[in-house]
C-alpha cells in the first residue's frame, strides 16, 4: 500500500508519534484543567485524545514519508557509480 512505503521505518513514525502525543497531552492536561478547575475531567480529556492522536499523527506521518515533494534526492558516494 503506498500510504505505508516511505524512507522511514515503522519503529521511527511510531516512536515519533508517541514523543509528540506525550508532550502534547500535558499540554492539553494542563488546559483542560485551566479551564474545567477539575483535575479528574482535565484527566479524562487528556487520556482519551492521547489513543485517537497517536493513531493520527502516525497515518499523518506515513502519508507524508511516501510523498517525494520538497525532499532532496540522494545522491550517491560516488559519483562515478552513475556511469
Amino acid at each position: 500500500m503506498l500510504l505505508f512505503r516511505g524512507r522511514e521505518a515503522h519503529s521511527r513514525s511510531m516512536a515519533k508519534a508517541t514523543s509528540w502525543r506525550v508532550l502534547g497531552s500535558i499540554d492539553t492536561f494542563l488546559l483542560s484543567w485551566l479551564f474545567t478547575g477539575n483535575v479528574r475531567a482535565a484527566g479524562a480529556i487528556a487520556t482519551t485524545e492521547v489513543l485517537t492522536k497517536i493513531v493520527l499523527y502516525y497515518l499523518h506521518e506515513r502519508a507524508w514519508s511516501s510523498v517525494g515533494w520538497g525532499m532532496k534526492k540522494d545522491e550517491p558516494d560516488d559519483p562515478a557509480a552513475n556511469i
